[in-house]
C-alpha cells in the first residue's frame, strides 16, 4: 500500500521523535535493565527477557523486571549458562508470567548459547536482510521450544510466532539491540542494520498511527507491522523505527485526544 505522508505528519512525527529519543527517557523505561551491562551476552539476555514482560503498565514493568534481574544476579548470562532457572518455581513475576514461564525462555537462551556464540549470529545468519529479521525470529522461537521439549508448551505463548502476530516484545529487543544514535538504544549489534528493523506495534501504537492515516490495515498483526514499517521507511530509509519513540510520544502526550 503506497501511502504519502504529509510534510505536517512528517514534521508531528520528526518533532516528537526529538523530544522523546533523549538520555532522560531511560530513566522510566525498561531499556534501562540491558543498558547495565557492558558483555554482550549479559545484554542479549537481559533484553529478550526484559522485552517479553513489557505490557501494561510501565510503572510495573520496572518493578516487575528488577525482580526478574534479583533473580538473576550480576551477570544474567552465567545464570543462564550455570542453569540457575532449574531451582525456580512458579511464583509470579509479572502479571501472567511467572518462574516457570522464566525458566522455559532461559532454557531456550541456553541451548542457544550452547550452539552460537551471540544470539546476533542466529538473527544474522539469513543473508536476505529482507527476511532476515523474521526469520531470526522463527528461528528464535524454535530454538526456545526445541529446549523445552519435554515440558508443556503453555509458556512459548511469551515467545510470539512469526507467522501471523506483531512480535511487538521481540522487535522491542531488537530495537534495543540494532539502533545505534547513541541516545537510548543500546547498538550492540553490528551486523544488522537499523533500516531492517520492524516497528514494535501494540494497541497504542497502531491506533494512533491509523489516527494518523499511517496504518490501514485494522488487525494488529504481521501484516500491519509490515505495511506500518514500509510507510515510516518511506519517510527515513536508514533508520525508520526511530518514530517508535514518535509515536510513543504522541500517545504519552495525548495530542491527538485536545
Amino acid at each position: 500500500m503506497n501511502v504519502k505522508v504529509s510534510d505536517e505528519i512528517k514534521e508531528l512525527l520528526d518533532t516528537m521523535a526529538t523530544r522523546f529519543n533523549v538520555p532522560a527517557f531511560i530513566e522510566s523505561d525498561p531499556v534501562q535493565f540491558p543498558r547495565r551491562y557492558e558483555h554482550m551476552q549479559d545484554i542479549e539476555v537481559s533484553a529478550f527477557l526484559t522485552a517479553t514482560i513489557t505490557w501494561g503498565k510501565r510503572s510495573l514493568i520496572l518493578k516487575s523486571a528488577a525482580k526478574m534481574h534479583t533473580i538473576m544476579g550480576a551477570s544474567p548470562y552465567d545464570y543462564v549458562m550455570g542453569k540457575g532457572y532449574e531451582s525456580l518455581e512458579k511464583t509470579n513475576v509479572h502479571r501472567t508470567f511467572f518462574e516457570d514461564d522464566m525458566a522455559y525462555i532461559c532454557r531456550g537462551l541456553n541451548t542457544i548459547y550452547n550452539k552460537y556464540d551471540s544470539i546476533e549470529t542466529l538473527f544474522s545468519s539469513n543473508p536476505d536482510k529482507e527476511k532476515r529479521i523474521w526469520e531470526g525470529i522463527r528461528l528464535f522461537r524454535e530454538h526456545i521450544q526445541h529446549a523445552n521439549s519435554d515440558v508443556s508448551d503453555k509458556s512459548l505463548k511469551h515467545v510470539s510466532n512469526p507467522d501471523n502476530s506483531a512480535c511487538k516484545r521481540l522487535h522491542l529487543a531488537l530495537r534495543w539491540l540494532v539502533r545505534n544514535d547513541g541516545i537510548v538504544d543500546i547498538g550492540a549489534w553490528k551486523n544488522i542494520s537499523p533500516s531492517e528493523l520492524q516497528i514494535p506495534l501494540d494497541v497504542h501504537v497502531a491506533n494512533i498511527s491509523r489516527k494518523l492515516g499511517l496504518l490501514q490495515r485494522k488487525q494488529n498483526d504481521r501484516k500491519a507491522v509490515e505495511e506500518l514499517t514500509a510507510v515510516l521507511n518511506g519517510i527515513n530509509p536508514s533508520d525508520p523505527i526511530l518514530y517508535d519513540f514518535a509515536l510513543f510520544g504522541i500517545g504519552e502526550s495525548k495530542i491527538l485526544e485536545k
